[in-house]
């Protein structure tokens, strides 16, 4: 890969490592992750023109459409000011061409455009005495930025979603509303923000994630938006898209279930680095879930090259289809899809398949969220009456208690079916803090917090989510330790990308005959797994006891 001379190089330490970041949506991504995407970029453009380097092209335009720190365009520079110098010997000249002819940014407020021009120009104005620019025109020179409002519908912006409450500022506050995305005809809009009609061969860049849309406990809750920058970014046609986000819409995430789609049946995706943890890919960033980036070639559709990262290393690379047969949702792990295929032609499915026969299905037994029509917040009696149900709640110190009450019959407004069985109670959501008290992305997980048997004529709030209905005790003890099987946690991870857990997540979930008691040995046998197979599931979760307290770190999470 190429490297910057040494007139080129940044002092030591770089000064775009050291800046802090100024919110959870506007994260400034460090160098080293954006020379890796350019790496990756470069490649692939040379795949595609027999060899040719993206960098010696002077036709080749770049824009990043949320540009924060500008290092993305200052790493494009620096890249084409050696590629170029064949093509234009005299550096002034070169310099000139790249800045006003090849690179574009557009800001996404008005304090990062000028710390983007600074990086790009060294001066944080284009036409400056200090601008390493010597044609420009204007203060903004090729870094766009003005301010954009909101347009608001019932109390939120159509474009983004933002809460009107939130963001509906005075004229001296930023509003966030990211001009590339608070347009319907993106082209037109380009023409007016850039003087002039541009093509851009390569779109590249690290959108904001999310804006708060005035939901959950106290206006907490946040909508995703990233997925708003990279469909724009596909109306503009580019050869390449490149960009940086959250990896939580593999198989869920608030508002994402149509990106998710248009994502995994789009087969012009060809490149994903995955990374688990987000602290190497962002220092000091705590996104659950972890990021990634992505190639998008617009005219080389194929099977997508996955390549996982976890604790400086590469732990696997594999070149698959993004959307599994059967699937609606992104197999993250590339060790897991022939997991998964074993299960279901074991089960009599399609042996190229990711999807269980409908009579094979755990989720059958699992209850849909709020499975007695009991809120969190429900008031539980602490002593009981005459008549009374036992209710169960994530209670106690810090949520982090079985919580046992009384509630009357008349408070249950759902699933009667389930009220006088046997059953067992899962918690709804659990924050998983990885291995020895780790981060949530670490490795090994739990997954889910501990299952407890409800005895008959119980019920609970929407903390738990409900399995049965069962025949006696005894069943429902063994679908506790059956929930408590590394295979299974296993296979729930797969398609659980938060804390919050719905019916949906045990889609991989194959049936058993609960009337004996299942242990991982004894499935791995079922299923046939290899060595190899048995020791990623052996190293990605770790061991539930179910003597222990039976709640572990469940938590509440009404948002999600």
């Amino acid at each position: 890969m190429i490297q910057a001379p040494l007139q080129l190089q940044p002092h030591n330490p770089d000064v775009l490592m050291c800046i802090a970041n100024l919110s959870n949506d506007e994260v400034f991504t460090p160098p080293e992750l954006v020379n890796q995407m350019l790496d990756t970029l470069e490649t692939s453009w040379s795949d595609a023109n027999d060899g040719a380097s993206i960098w010696e092209n002077k036709e080749v335009t770049f824009l990043d459409p949320c540009t924060k720190s500008g290092v993305f365009l200052r790493e494009i520079v620096k890249r084409l000011t050696i590629g170029l110098e064949r093509e234009f010997p005299d550096l002034t000249e070169r310099v000139n061409h790249i800045l006003t002819k090849q690179v574009y940014g557009i800001a996404i407020t008005e304090l990062t455009s000028l710390l983007a021009r600074r990086s790009l120009y060294c001066s944080k104005f284009a036409n400056g005495i200090h601008s390493v620019g010597r044609a420009f025109k204007t203060e903004e020179g090729n870094v766009w930025f003005e301010r954009t409002e909101h347009t608001w519908h019932e109390g939120m912006c159509r474009f983004c979603g933002a809460s009107k409450a939130e963001y509906a500022r005075e004229w001296n506050l930023e509003t966030h509303a990211y001009a590339f995305i608070h347009d319907e005809d993106i082209r037109s809009r380009l023409l007016r923000m850039l003087g002039g009609s541009v093509h851009f061969d390569v779109v590249i860049g690290n959108p904001p994630y999310q804006l708060s849309d005035g939901g959950g406990a106290g206006g907490t809750s946040a909508a995703p938006i990233y997925q708003l920058f990279v469909e724009q970014a596909k109306q503009l046609e580019p050869r390449f898209l490149s960009m940086v986000i959250p990896a939580r819409w593999f198989a869920g995430g608030k508002g994402l279930d149509e990106f998710r789609e248009r994502m995994l049946s789009d087969s012009r995706t060809r490149v994903i680095h995955d990374y688990l943890l987000v602290g190497e890919a962002f220092p000091g960033v705590a996104i659950q879930g972890g990021v990634l980036y992505f190639l998008w070639d617009k005219q080389s559709p194929g099977d997508c090259e996955v390549i996982t990262h976890y604790e400086g290393k590469v732990l696997s690379r594999a070149t698959r289809p993004l959307l599994e047969l059967g699937a609606d949702v992104f197999i993250r792990y590339n060790e897991a899809v022939s997991i998964v295929k074993k299960v279901v032609a074991l089960e009599g499915g399609d042996p190229n398949s990711v999807l269980l026969p409908e009579a094979r299905r755990f989720a059958n037994l699992v209850s849909p969220s709020k499975p007695f029509g009991i809120r969190s917040n429900h008031k539980i009696r602490s002593e009981k009456r005459p008549g009374d149900l036992a209710a169960y709640w994530n209670g106690g110190a810090g949520f982090k208690r079985i919580g046992k009450g009384w509630v009357t019959a008349k408070e249950v407004t759902d699933a009667g079916r389930l009220i006088k069985p046997w059953k067992a109670f899962i918690g709804k959501a659990y924050g998983d803090r990885g291995g020895g008290g780790a981060s949530r992305d670490s490795f090994p997980k739990a997954v889910l917090a501990k299952p407890f048997v409800g005895e008959p004529n119980s019920v609970c709030t929407e903390t738990y989510l409900c399995v049965g209905p069962c025949d006696s005790r005894l069943e429902a003890e063994n679908i506790c330790a059956y929930v408590a099987c590394k295979f299974t946690r296993f296979l729930v991870m797969l398609r659980k990308p938060s804390q919050n857990t719905s019916q949906k997540v045990y889609a991989f979930v194959p049936m058993q005959d609960f009337s004996k008691t299942w242990t991982d040995d004894m499935l791995y046998e079922k299923y046939g797994l290899s060595k190899d197979e048995i020791q990623f599931i052996e190293k990605t979760i770790r061991e539930m006891d179910l003597e222990a307290e039976a709640s572990d770190e469940a938590v509440v999470d009404d948002d999600e």
